[in-house]
């Protein structure tokens, strides 16, 4: 790894600048330029991943406590959970990563007043485009959750909790926008504080609104959704103050709109909006299938199934977060090898950390199904497809860790590429099977392929070099 050597243009000046200078950069961003990479990549993790965890459970004590509604409200919140959680991804991870991409390359670079511009342009793009998201959910939801394969009392429950969570959908969006400002700078500890605070105060709030007590009325599964938004407002509030005090290394001042800025973040957060896109598509996509094949009960089991795979997201987050604040710092100072070191540790580490899980979830599903149900259908279709796509997780924290690199290297072709074969061999292979067999457990084989692709793939091109020749 210490004989590797690649050619990236670098602008005249930056890295004589960076070298000539070092004292008079924030420390934070110093260490970001010439800290050890294994100690400084966990010391900026451990608090992200543990809070990521921590905000992964919420969508946990969400269905933990609707499951007592009974098998059609988990079935809607099966529905919801891929359009929602898209949102979050869409949010956090893609046009977040962007945004913390465009702040961290400009500190790396030395350019203090742009990274300062940016957090006004960050909060206009996160705004607009989950004012424009709620529109899309709110109007489309029945014909949209209808064809993933909802009915009657299945449908209903899922535009009940729909209809509350898009409503406010862009309290998500700016609270993300904020929290990846914060990370785009090197820090993580005060965003991950931040949710840490929300999620505490979730355990008691959810099961509250939901089943009522007191002066508080029992507002069913759409109370899981006043509880969620309720706390997001209250992490725009720490996450807010902490910027306009002053405390972050950048902060929010009057600034003219300008264009450049706007595709400094779009440029890398809207590829990563596709990608986001077709993960999400993918899961949709197969959950109709699974609906077509075996019902509302098998929906529910796949779904429970699959959220796990979903929690893997925020979990890889953890680590790519500060993945990405490492890579664009490193490649806005003109570093590209200690970029590229940085991602490929990061990505053994994702790929060790998933890969543990869900070898732990083939072994034992019922440990985890059991949580939300007993249905022996749900089981069943829950249990075939952890048996088989678990064992390739670590194929997908791969995959999604070195996206997260790639978003602060601001090269994500081949991850988008990987994310198009991924959709491609998933859906494409889960209908053959199930159009030749009706086998499910041979249409999860399907989606346990396509993440081996995915994560072979991504991983293929970076360690290539594959950043530096798409420059």
């Amino acid at each position: 790894m210490n004989t590797l050597t690649i050619d990236l243009p670098v602008r005249p000046g930056v890295a004589a600048r960076t070298a000539a200078a070092p004292e008079a950069m924030n420390p934070r961003t110093r260490r970001l330029l010439h800290g050890a990479i294994v100690p400084t990549l966990l010391l900026l993790a451990w608090p992200n991943i543990l809070v990521m965890t921590a905000q992964a459970s919420t969508g946990l004590i969400e269905t933990w406590w609707v499951s007592h509604l009974g098998t059609d409200a988990l079935t809607g919140m099966a529905l919801v959970f891929p359009g929602f959680m898209m949102m979050t991804m869409l949010a956090g991870g893609a046009i977040g990563g962007g945004i913390s991409s465009a702040v961290a390359r400009a500190l790396g670079a030395g350019r203090r007043a742009n990274a300062d511009a940016l957090v006004l342009h960050a909060i206009l793009i996160n705004v607009g485009l989950g004012l424009a998201t709620s529109v899309l959910f709110l109007v489309f939801g029945r014909p949209l959750y209808a064809a993933m394969g909802g009915r009657g009392a299945s449908l209903e429950a899922a535009l009940a909790y729909s209809n509350v969570v898009f409503a406010g959908n862009v309290l998500v969006w700016l609270m993300n926008a904020l929290a990846s400002v914060i990370r785009g700078t090197g820090n993580m500890l005060v965003p991950s504080l931040a949710i840490c605070l929300g999620v505490v105060l979730l355990v008691p709030l959810s099961p509250l609104l939901i089943f009522g007590w007191g002066p508080f009325p029992a507002l069913g599964i759409a109370g899981g959704g006043v509880a969620v938004l309720s706390t997001t407002a209250l992490m725009i509030a720490v996450l807010g103050w902490y910027i306009l005090s002053g405390r972050c290394v950048v902060r929010l001042r009057r600034a003219r709109l300008s264009r450049p800025m706007f595709a400094d973040i779009l440029r890398v957060g809207g590829v990563g909006a596709v990608s986001t896109l077709q993960t999400t598509l993918t899961v949709a996509l197969t959950t109709a299938l699974v609906g077509a094949h075996g019902g509302p009960d098998a929906v529910a089991g796949y779904g429970t199934g699959a959220r796990l795979e979903y929690l893997l997201i925020p979990l890889v987050f953890g680590l790519g977060a500060p993945m990405v604040a490492l890579v664009g710092t490193n490649i806005g100072a003109g570093q590209p090898q200690r970029a590229l070191r940085i991602a490929l540790i990061g990505g053994a580490l994702a790929f060790a950390i998933t890969e543990t899980v869900g070898v732990a979830a083939a072994i034992w599903p019922q440990a985890w199904l059991g949580l939300f149900g007993h249905d022996p259908h749900m089981l069943a279709a829950g249990t075939a497809y952890l048996r088989v796509v678990g064992p390739t997780y670590g194929f997908f924290g791969l995959g999604l860790s070195l996206y997260f690199a790639s978003q602060g290297a601001g090269r994500l072709a081949w991850p988008l590429l990987g994310g198009l074969f991924r959709m491609i061999i998933a859906v494409g292979g889960a209908w053959l099977v199930l159009t030749l067999t009706g086998s499910l457990p041979w249409a999860f084989a399907a989606l346990a392929l396509a993440l081996v692709v995915y994560g072979v793939t991504v991983a293929t091109a970076v360690a290539s070099g594959a950043w530096f020749r798409a420059a």
